[in-house]
């Protein structure tokens, strides 16, 4: 959901410690009942999320809105109306002005199907899992290096 300029050096073990997290994230929605995942539940958190997205966007950008890699994508907004590079809340991504590049929206799309996946709970597990983005698994399902968090 969020991105970091310029891509800091990672630890020397990332790619280990990124593979055990995602496993753990696996292992946390088995428990998670299936009625809430990818489904009619869950469609309704991301368009709830979407919802807030769009009036946040609508409210404080100042740039360009276009529909690009299956995001509403709002640019100009402050830099402390979202956090790091820019984040995405549904189905819309939220920045600044800085160049929004083919890679980086592919990988606010893969956040955006989370936003899918788990509906409501999305902001919860996202918190749960942590602001270190080599350590947070939905950092690294979507791409740590297509986010800008590392150079690859």
């Amino acid at each position: 959901m969020r991105i970091s300029f310029p891509a800091a050096p990672a630890p020397r073990h990332w790619r280990e410690i990124a593979d055990l997290r995602v496993e753990r994230g696996r292992r946390l929605d088995a428990r998670i009942p299936a009625w809430l995942l990818d489904s009619p539940v869950s469609a309704v958190g991301y368009g709830w999320g979407t919802t807030i997205g769009w009036l946040w966007g609508a409210l404080w950008s100042r740039g360009r809105v276009e529909r690009r890699e299956g995001l509403v994508v709002f640019r100009g907004l402050p830099s402390w109306a979202f956090p790091r590079g820019g984040v995405c809340v549904g189905g819309c991504f939220l920045t600044g002005d800085r160049a929004v590049s083919t890679r980086l929206l592919q990988h606010e799309a893969v956040h955006k199907r989370q936003w899918r996946r788990y509906g409501f709970l999305m902001p919860l597990l996202y918190l749960l899992a942590g602001r270190d983005p080599l350590r947070n698994r939905f950092e690294i399902e979507a791409g740590l290096e297509a986010g800008g968090y590392v150079s690859g």
